[in-house]
């Protein structure tokens, strides 16, 4: 990902409607990218912000931006988990097939 495909992006994981494989591309440019990693925090800040201050409501943007990025880190680590998983679920398929293949053909 780059930095424009990144800024592109940015509405996106702030309104948490970002799928996995560009969530996971987006993180990893974030963590690589400090321009960017800054774009994405005035983009918070002042979305966030703004809605706060709009509902009177009193908030810690910095703990909601710490949530938020925890938040990121479970779902791309959630969908990792999930990926392994069909992997070695199409592993032991492809094993259980070749099975009763071979004893159907013994």
């Amino acid at each position: 990902m780059d930095c424009k495909e990144f800024e592109k992006d940015i509405p996106s994981f702030i309104n948490r409607k970002m799928d996995y494989l560009t969530l996971k591309d987006f993180y990893a440019h974030m963590q690589s990218c400090g321009d960017c990693r800054e774009e994405l925090t005035i983009h918070f800040l002042v979305s966030d912000g703004l809605q706060r201050l709009e509902a009177g409501e009193a908030f810690d943007l910095q703990k909601e931006w710490n949530v938020r990025m925890e938040e990121a880190r479970r779902k791309m680590s959630r969908n990792e988990a999930i990926l392994q998983t069909g992997f070695w679920a199409e592993i032991l398929a492809v094993g259980v097939i070749a099975g009763i293949v071979m004893w159907l053909v013994i």
